[in-house]
């Protein structure tokens, strides 16, 4: 409660965008207004793998209407979201290295026109081997998609810490397992579009994109259009979601800035949905071997755990994924010794990259679900063994991750009463169970992709003589409702109505730099640096306040709409206070930073940086479901999700965030999955590809548990990755308790499912027969 005696921040608030997205007054990039916009195309390419022996454009530029044709002559530089892994350019030069890759584009008057002009291109490829698995990719002669990548292998990571074969040798029980995870996508509902106008009189280009990253995207259009940073400007317009497909500069992005500049005008490039999914970017097709060795109390003594990810064409970020993979084995449970090997893999198929939550889903299902079945061979139950292994804050783990809070323990606490845990599991009847999966995320990475010195986040605030609160902020909302939260915060503290902010957001002309919205770093970072404004801010309103009623700084309260001498009736309004702190000065401009503090940002060992975050979120759920086992048919019946924030600052949003993680998970655990033909997408469309809809959608209880990180925004942490993993591991744990079979491949289709019972029917027929 702040010193108006209200709250803003911890009430549940409907998000300030929410009007105009329900009335579809929102404007998303296709929106916008484009009346003298060219229509851009993109020509892709039809084979997996080969050279590029020839392109002809000639008949193309001739066409009535063409009014620009681009190929990979026309940019040099590659493009990558990580500095030291940039290996990709907007229009493929002399190799293709998947079906859909960008070959060439045009801008034409209208969409017929581009498309007339895009049949008229001539491409001569000349094929090479092409590898769909890492396995292939991996094997001895295999040729090579990158030559400076030997084995196909964008990066290898091998780490341990602590004694791993003395932990296995002091377990009373140790189990091992394997797990195939298939590739899965974003499938966010807004298709992906740019539009690029370029200002040949003034060599300036403006670019409106759906990005998470305006400022990743604006440093590639300088390096790939060789163009002063100056001379662009970014803008992200209202997003239909991300999900971590959006966390990098695309393809179709730098391909419109060329397109713009080529024709001298404006290009609009709106992409299909086919398109959009072949652009990916998403959680890459996963093997994970993990084995864990326990003492009789639960006690974990060592895992080892290997990871082969097939990374797709592109770098992306490739090493950043299976260094994650690793890092998060860490900052859940105490970990007295670990194992890790990982292996990122190319292979001829669209590039992945980051997708909610990056890098810990698969491994932390595997984990999981080795660790319920742990459990049985000791006689314990699955939540007594997480018990045995909690973190108690602050705790610095192996890996020199800093754990400053940790509420995992009240979260278990939570899902077991409120499921009926005790009570139910193993007594629901033939073909229902529950099962328990945990998890844990980041609050944002404590060191970012690009090392600049500059803090993590920066917001300004504005005020003037309308009263009014102007916040500029670089952060992305992408739905997450991350400028509800700034607008709570920067209320709470000046003790003033949301009504009285406003945020502006997202426009390199107008708002200050902010590294992106991803790796759940919103929240943490921006939330720390709007407080910080707003603390600023107010310090100026009470020393014109103190100046306006003749008394010390220290003697005035900031009330909200009034101002007051303490231990009197002497007040002043707010209006006569910003006009007292206007005196002079004119328009008022406070800032507020946020960076990591140094023991947050890992160890000195080779990517230490990743996984280090200052605060982790965590999550428990248990999950209830009925199986039939005559179809294979999976139906989640009920979701019990307790997730550790740190403090709700919008709680209405953080039971959004944790339902949606949940129902993301879902997909994965049990429909979704990207399938190709010799490198062809067989679901690149919202048909084939599954997501779960409002018929599969169990009812989900949350709760919200608030451990208050001392390093957090009024102690808030992150809210919209750490549910996710763990449900996977409560679904497959629940089918185990109804029918009992543990599934190791995911999605568990009906398919895999009939599989897997069969599997154990044989099994039991087998045992009947050597008993007899």
């Amino acid at each position: 409660m702040n010193a108006a005696g209200t709250r803003r921040a911890g009430t549940a608030t409907p998000l300030i965008d929410g009007v105009e997205k329900v009335t579809g007054r929102a404007k998303f990039t296709a929106d916008l207004p484009s009346r003298e916009a060219l229509a851009g195309r993109i020509l892709r390419s039809p084979v997996a793998h080969g050279v590029i022996k020839a392109i002809d454009t000639a008949r193309a530029g001739a066409l009535p209407g063409v009014r620009a044709v681009v190929t990979g002559a026309d940019c040099d530089m590659p493009y990558g979201v990580l500095p030291i892994a940039q290996n990709e350019y907007p229009l493929a030069r002399e190799r293709v290295r998947y079906v859909g890759e960008p070959i060439a584009a045009v801008a034409a008057v209208d969409e017929a026109t581009a498309q007339a002009a895009l049949d008229l291109i001539s491409v001569q490829i000349e094929p090479m081997p092409a590898y769909f698995a890492a396995k292939d990719a991996l094997v001895d002669g295999a040729v090579l998609l990158h030559d400076n990548k030997p084995g196909n292998i964008e990066r290898e990571v091998k780490q341990e810490f602590g004694d791993v074969e003395a932990g296995f040798k002091a377990a009373d029980a140790v189990r091992e397992a394997e797990f195939h995870y298939a590739e899965v996508t974003h499938a966010q509902m807004e298709p992906d579009c740019s539009l690029a106008d370029y200002d040949a009189e003034r060599d300036r280009l403006t670019l409106h994109s759906t990005t998470q990253v305006p400022y990743y995207v604006h440093l590639m259009l300088a390096q790939c259009l060789k163009m002063e940073a100056s001379r662009i400007r970014v803008v992200k317009p209202f997003v239909g979601g991300g999900f971590g497909h959006r966390t990098e500069t695309l393809n179709f992005e730098l391909i419109a800035g060329l397109l713009a500049r080529a024709a001298r005008g404006t290009v609009k490039l709106e992409l299909s949905r086919e398109e959009t999914l072949i652009t990916h970017r998403g959680r890459p097709e996963t093997d994970v071997r993990i084995r864990l060795g326990a003492k009789k109390t639960g006690e974990l003594t060592a895992v080892e755990c290997k990871v082969i990810q097939r990374g797709g064409a592109y770098a992306g970020y490739g090493l950043v994924t299976i260094l994650y993979s690793g890092a998060l084995l860490h900052a859940i449970y105490r970990m007295p010794a670990s194992r890790y090997h990982g292996l990122r893999v190319y292979a001829n198929t669209p590039p992945c990259g980051a997708m909610r939550g990056h890098g810990s889903v698969d491994v932390r299902h595997a984990f999981e679900s080795l660790l319920d079945e742990l459990a049985e061979s000791l006689g314990l139950d699955p939540i007594a063994v997480r018990r045995a292994n909690l973190l108690e804050a602050p705790y610095r783990t192996l890996n020199d991750l800093q754990v400053n809070s940790c509420g995992l323990g009240e979260c278990l606490r939570r899902v077991e009463q409120a499921s009926g845990w005790r009570e139910r599991r193993g007594r629901l009847g033939p073909g229902r169970g529950l099962g328990l999966g945990c998890s844990h995320y980041p609050s944002g990475a404590a060191k970012p992709v690009h090392w600049t010195g500059e803090p993590h986040a920066v917001v300004s605030l504005r005020l003037d003589f309308d009263g009014a609160v102007v916040a500029l902020t670089g952060a992305s909302d992408i739905g997450q409702g991350s400028s509800t939260l700034i607008t709570q915060l920067v209320a709470e503290v000046l003790g003033l109505g949301i009504d009285r902010i406003r945020v502006v957001a997202n426009d390199s002309a107008v708002t200050p730099k902010d590294n992106g919205s991803y790796s759940s770093r919103v929240s943490f970072m921006v939330g720390n640096a709007a407080i910080a404004a707003a603390q600023n801010l107010k310090k100026v309103l009470v020393e014109a306040a103190a100046r306006r009623l003749e008394v010390n700084p220290a003697d005035v309260e900031c009330l909200g709409e009034i101002y007051r001498v303490s231990g009197t009736d002497r007040t002043l309004a707010y209006a006569s206070v910003v006009a007292a702190a206007l005196e002079d000065s004119g328009t008022i401009s406070t800032k507020g930073t946020y960076s990591t503090p140094p023991e947050t940002q890992g160890g000195k060992f080779r990517g230490a940086a990743v996984g280090s975050s200052a605060a982790f979120s965590y999550g428990a759920q248990v999950a209830e479901v009925s199986v039939d086992e005559e179809t294979g048919v999976i139906h989640v019946e009920r979701v019990w999700a307790a997730h550790d924030c740190g403090f709700a600052i919008n709680p209405l949003a953080v039971e959004g965030q944790v339902q949606g993680s949940v129902w993301m998970g879902m997909g994965q655990a049990l429909c979704e999955e990207t399938q190709y033909h010799e490198g062809r997408p067989l679901r690149a469309n919202l048909l084939d590809y599954r997501v779960p809809t409002i018929v599969e959608s169990p009812p989900i209880e949350v709760h919200i548990v608030e451990s208050r990180d001392p390093g957090g925004p009024l102690g808030a942490k992150e809210a919209g990755e750490g549910s996710l993993a763990g449900f996977l591991a409560a679904v497959t744990n629940a089918v185990y308790d109804a029918v009992g079979v543990r599934l190791t491949e995911l999605p568990a289709s009906p398919d895999r499912v009939l599989e897997a019972l069969q599997a154990k029917r044989r099994s039991e027929r087998l045992k009947q027969t050597k008993a007899a």
